[in-house]
């Protein structure tokens, strides 16, 4: 059968870095950027730890100069983004390196954005709003999960409205990725195991994705085979250097099939939760993600069929429904290993706040790819299943 017209992009750095004390590089890297003086956007926490300093001597070995910014905080918002550009502009720096997580590479997008184009964060909304590239970025992961590092996306909370803004831009898409599992080692359980759900949820999203191609598919695949294999290994033991090196190449591959093929309904309506109550992406993720998969999995079974495979499960003489249902039961329970709270009611959530919440996610920008549509009490039906 002949195709529609169609184009299909796959974004990602020019420049991605791997393996044992590859972070060493950062200053080198920052240089052949051609930056100077460069502001490294991070947390409190690792600020506190010592680790950005640690990035900073790695920049001023390389004959660079550099300003930590620790503003950053879970969840991002506008006003860390302006402050971050205040900070950038007072100190006239020339380059970003962002350093942590999720939060501290959006946040350092947000900066980039703002800096290399003028208004501010908010105009950025929607997808490829930017006319100008930002300035030279090097992005170094901290956890594994997001992807961040390497993507395109950047989710912004606007703090009037309370709702995650959804940046989707390729000029967001950092120059250099570093993933170097030594940053990674000794991260506590919990941020192990939210992160590496994050991950999975990327790479099960993406590949059910109505925009999915044999590259992403590849690539979700693969991750989903390391997450299943790796992520309790590396919760049960943070310094399990090979469970955490495994785990930095899924949240890769799953951050290079979601990049280009997008997400789904999960991450539509996980946006709403951390936008509303300020909640952990990633266990947000994993609280949805089964149950967005029984609703999903009727839009193509045999899809399902291939995580369950990818999940370790045997589906020797089962139907691709049967299947399908087991890759379900293998993600609840891999969920339910690495300690996920076990549903939304545990995380505080309201649901005289599932309404609102459900038409939010309607216009976030994840919904557009998920495979199987759903109307507003649909949407507000899977928030109560996962309650």
């Amino acid at each position: 059968m002949a195709l529609a017209d169609q184009t299909y992009g796959f974004f990602i750095p020019t420049v991605s870095l791997m393996g044992v004390g590859c972070a060493k590089e950062a200053g080198d890297q920052a240089k052949a950027l051609g930056a100077t003086k460069l502001l490294i956007v991070t947390d409190a926490g690792l600020a506190a730890m010592g680790v950005a300093d640690t990035i900073k001597g790695y920049v001023e070995a390389a004959g660079l100069e550099a300003v930590i910014f620790d503003g950053a905080e879970p969840n991002p918002t506008d006003k860390n983004v302006a402050d971050g550009v205040k900070v950038y502009e007072d100190n006239k720096c020339d380059g970003i390196i962002t350093l942590g997580g999720g939060s501290s590479h959006d946040c350092g997008k947000g900066v980039g954005l703002v800096v290399g184009n003028g208004g501010q964060i908010r105009d950025f909304e929607g997808v490829n709003q930017s006319t100008k590239s930002m300035p030279p970025f090097l992005a170094i992961n901290t956890t594994a999960g997001t992807a961040s590092e390497m993507t395109r996306f950047c989710i912004i909370t606007n703090t009037d409205t309370h709702v995650k803004m959804a940046i989707v831009d390729w000029r967001c898409t950092p120059n250099i990725a570093i993933n170097d599992p030594v940053l990674m080692v000794g991260k506590p359980a919990p941020l192990t195991a939210a992160t590496g759900m994050d991950a999975l949820t990327h790479a099960v999203e993406a590949y059910v994705s109505t925009i999915a191609t044999p590259i992403t598919d590849a690539c979700a695949i693969k991750a989903i085979e390391l997450v299943a294999e790796y992520l309790r290994q590396a919760v049960a033991n943070g310094e399990n250097m090979e469970a955490r090196d495994k785990m930095a190449y899924a949240e890769y591959l799953a951050g290079m099939a979601f990049n280009n093929a997008s997400l789904g309904y999960v991450h539509a309506m996980a946006h709403q939760l951390g936008g509303f109550y300020n909640l952990p992406h990633g266990v947000c993720n994993a609280v949805l993600l089964p149950v967005v998969c029984e609703f999903n999995s009727i839009a193509n079974v045999k899809r399902f069929a291939d995580i369950a495979v990818a999940m370790g499960e045997n589906i020797d003489g089962l139907s691709d429904v049967e299947a399908a249902e087991v890759a379900i039961a293998a993600i609840r329970r891999l969920s339910a290993d690495v300690g996920i709270p076990a549903g939304l009611t545990e995380l505080g959530v309201k649901e005289e706040d599932l309404k609102i919440m459900a038409e939010n996610a309607q216009k976030d920008a994840c919904m557009l790819t998920n495979p199987r549509k759903a109307k507003l009490e649909q949407v507000i039906d899977i928030y109560k299943a996962a309650m």
